[in-house]
This record gives C-alpha cells, structure tokens and sequence, in this order.
C-alpha cells in the first residue's frame, strides 16, 4: 500500500507548517482569530486543492492535446450554508483561452471532474486521530 507521510510542525503563534515531501506548506490564522496573517489558514488551503485540483486536470487536457492555455483560468465559488455553518456547494468554472474548439468543451469538463480531492470528499477516507 502505498502511503504518503506528513510531518506537521508549530513554529510559534498560530503557525502550524507540514512538510511533506520536500515542500514544506505554511499556514497562519488571521489577525482576528489570533494569528498574524502571515500565511494562508489551513481550510484556505483545503479550498485551493479543490480548484488547483480541477486546473490540472484541465492543464493535462490541453496540454495532451496540444491546445494552448494562454488566457485560461478557473474560478470557484464557495457557497455559505449559515444554518449548517459550512460551505454546501462548490462552482467551478473554466474560462477557457480564445478559439478553444467547441468540441472539447464538454470533455474537458468531465476531464476536470476526475479530481482526486473532489474524488476523496466524495467518498471519505477513515479518520484514525490518536496521540502518544
């Protein structure tokens, strides 16, 4: 089985770092919430993987195809459930680059929702929390 190993951190404050791999991923609270702002919260973080998630699907898309992605993006909006304090959906839209064949509008589409986040959120990994 093939597993990925994190190892978090607490640099002081509200700071908590991970490592993973190479990379290590700084998050911060806000100012309000007794952090210093000085890096993104950690469900900041969460939401930025479902959209970059999505965008290198659609990347890998073009790329394998050779169509350009100049002037592409993608854009989501988060919807707020104040009854069940949550966000309760997720818009994801690609804007795609000039002159993009219209023929790929729809695979590309069914393309960005392979996403393994969006995937994991779907169908949930067991959470095992324990301290030692």
């Amino acid at each position: 089985m093939k597993k990925a190993l994190l190892e978090v951190t607490f640099p002081g404050g509200k700071r908590v770092d991970a490592k993973i791999g190479k990379f290590v991923i700084k998050t911060d609270q806000p100012i309000w919430a007794g952090g210093e702002g000085s890096a993104p919260e950690p469900f900041q973080l969460f939401l930025a993987s479902i959209a970059t998630c999505a965008g290198i699907y659609a990347v890998s898309f073009c790329q394998s195809r050779e169509i350009s992605t100049e002037g592409m993006y993608l854009t989501m909006v988060c919807e707020w459930d104040d009854e069940r304090k949550r966000y309760s959906k997720f818009s994801i839209n690609l804007k795609l680059p000039e002159g993009f064949d219209e023929k790929y509008k729809r695979p590309i589409i069914r393309s960005m929702d392979l996403c393994a986040v969006k995937k994991h959120m779907i169908d949930p990994p067991e959470f095992e929390i324990s301290a030692t």
